[in-house]
């Protein structure tokens, strides 16, 4: 029987200090080129190393109850380079430069030719993680709109264009993600909110390029950014409603840190609500209480039966007690709401 309320991660879990600068990771923007001065690990024993950081992950999320894994993106340098510069089209040795979402300039993948996904990036990452748990899996890919954000375009005549051939290339993978075992796969498209004028222009259109023909529960997860990178939240989302005309099954939406309205998740009658319930501003570790409380304020726009409880955002800069803490409250809040509406 499905499980009411099902917890799962929005993608990232901690990485350990043992793997990772976790002094530099915090102190930069997430890196859109490769970042391979981050890892503390010798380049011939860091897959090694990353694969017993996924398992720490895998271990974590199952002995807080946590319903559907992640391998904790243990892997990546940041949730969008590995796969954004694994692409045939792009010149990783001569970056170039783009804008991140707080208006300051930082290298980017230089985009000469078209792109193409030469092969999978991430399958062995979800052969991994089925191996390892029985529990439903999940994982993430980096959407193509926020892709062609984070890119400077030297080839394609717009970047629409451009970003309708990442849409391709994210949807090959995703394909291949569930034929190797993915229970779900989201796609993380954070430049949607923040560059909401252009992707109400295109954003749908190549998102739903990307899931097209795809089979499996897929999910959209959009956000104000990393709390720990971007402190300020908007009162409410910018670009939200639109995405009711997506392919994807569930949405991903911050209410936590922001206190969001719920009412504007009755815009999105046909979809499944990732319902963020951790505030990642802080290394307060809530209550299960409080966390049951932000579920309980969603139950009037949305039926129980259409909703997954998740942090608002991934907890990749919080230390592991932190997030472990943060985690566990979030499993014995939805319990609690979960037991409520069973009586």
């Amino acid at each position: 029987m499905p499980v009411l309320l099902p917890t799962t991660l929005v993608g990232s879990y901690t990485q350990p200090d043992w793997l990772i600068d976790r002094a530099k990771l915090g102190g930069r923007f997430p890196p859109r080129v490769r970042a391979r001065e981050l890892w503390r690990v010798a380049p011939e024993w860091l897959e090694q190393a990353q694969d017993d950081a996924t398992l720490l992950a895998i271990h974590d999320q199952e002995q807080a109850g946590v319903d559907i894994l992640s391998d904790g993106e243990a892997r990546r340098e940041s949730y969008s380079n590995r796969f954004a510069t694994a692409l045939e089209g792009v010149d990783i040795d001569n970056p170039g430069v783009a804008l991140d979402r707080s208006g300051h300039p930082n290298p980017v993948p230089r985009i000469v030719g078209k792109i193409r996904r030469m092969h999978s990036v991430q399958v062995r990452d979800i052969e991994f993680l089925r191996a390892h748990t029985d529990r439903q899996i999940k994982i993430t890919v980096p959407g193509p709109f926020t892709m062609a954000q984070q890119a400077q375009n030297d080839f394609y005549k717009s970047e629409e264009e451009m970003a309708y051939d990442y849409a391709a290339a994210v949807n090959e993978e995703i394909k291949d993600l569930f034929a190797t075992g993915a229970d779900v796969v989201q796609i993380d498209e954070p430049y949607l909110q923040a560059r909401s004028e252009k992707a109400r222009e295109y954003g749908v259109r190549t998102l739903n390029r990307a899931l097209e023909g795809v089979t499996g529960t897929t999910a959209v997860h959009i956000c104000f950014g990393y709390a720990a990178i971007i402190h300020e939240r908007p009162a409410g989302y910018s670009f939200l409603a639109e995405l009711e005309d997506c392919l994807a099954d569930q949405i991903s939406v911050e209410t936590a840190q922001s206190n969001l309205d719920c009412a504007i998740l009755e815009k999105l009658p046909s979809k499944t609500i990732m319902l963020g319930v951790l505030d990642l501003s802080t290394q307060d570790i809530e209550s299960p209480e409080l966390v049951a409380q932000r579920i309980r304020r969603a139950l009037p726009h949305v039926a129980a039966e259409r909703l997954v409880i998740a942090p608002d955002c991934g907890l990749k800069y919080l230390p592991r007690d932190v997030a472990y803490g943060k985690m566990k409250a979030m499993v014995d809040g939805a319990r609690i709401v979960r037991a409520e509406l069973s009586r």
